[in-house]
């Protein structure tokens, strides 16, 4: 609808170490919201009805993980549905994937390297590799 507010909330599932996905998904604020609200890093999801599309690697790659896929999820609001499963029903092996990067180790930049070499990175989109400490709106 022209003049409504639409929303985004975009992520990455993974489900083995070579094999992950990014997840986009559009609707009002309520649904946006509420599914940002449903899960977190580390939980176990399921995703029931999403739409498969294909990625515009050059635009969509630039603020999302680069995966191997050549598709991406698309959820949407009145069709499809994300699941958390309880920490009993996690699979073992989803586990050990907690922690690897979706990100080659050495095409990432530290905050010491951008304070060092700031003026020469000026205008570039960097991978950064750093803790949470927070996030609020």
């Amino acid at each position: 609808d022209i003049g409504t507010e639409r929303y985004t909330f975009n992520f990455t599932i993974r489900d083995s170490p070579t094999y992950f996905i990014n997840v986009q998904s559009w609707g009002r604020e309520e649904y946006i919201r509420s599914l940002s609200e449903s899960f977190r890093v580390g939980d176990c999801v399921t995703i029931e009805n999403p739409l498969i599309q294909s990625k515009e690697a050059e635009r969509e790659e630039k603020f999302n993980p680069v995966t191997p896929s050549a598709y991406k999820l698309l959820l949407s609001e009145n069709h499809s549905v994300v699941k958390t499963s309880s920490c009993y029903d996690t699979d073992t092996r989803l586990l050990s994937l907690l922690h690897l990067p979706v990100k080659n180790p050495q095409d990432y930049y530290s905050l010491g390297d951008i304070v060092a070499n700031g003026q020469s990175l000026h205008g570039r989109v960097l991978n950064l590799l750093a803790a949470v400490m927070a996030v609020s709106e």
